[in-house]
């Protein structure tokens, strides 16, 4: 299976296409909350982290287990412990309503 997307002659790794794809989704996401005037850091947060989700999961090989899977695998840990923490603080915030 070639690892490679050939678009106008340039080569790009899938390493390559998810960083320009997280890229563009942050750009998306701070672009739609400027808009709306309501920038929330946790909401960016979160949406973010869901989107970072979905390209690892996609540029994952199914088969072979890369060795910077293990440092991407660290990052989704510290995310996911952050994203319990602002849930935790959103609760009590609404449970002090």
């Amino acid at each position: 299976m070639n690892d490679n997307v050939s678009s106008a002659g340039i080569l790009m790794r899938k390493e390559q296409i998810a960083i320009i794809a997280l890229s563009v989704w942050l750009a998306v996401i701070t672009v739609v909350m400027l808009v709306a005037q309501s920038v929330d850091l946790g909401i960016f947060f979160i949406v973010s982290l869901i989107g970072f989700f979905i390209i690892v999961e996609l540029i994952t090989p199914k088969y072979v287990r890369p060795g910077y899977l293990r440092y991407i695998q660290y990052l989704l840990i510290a995310g996911i412990v952050l994203f319990v923490v602002i849930v935790a603080l959103k609760a009590t915030q609404i449970v002090r309503l």
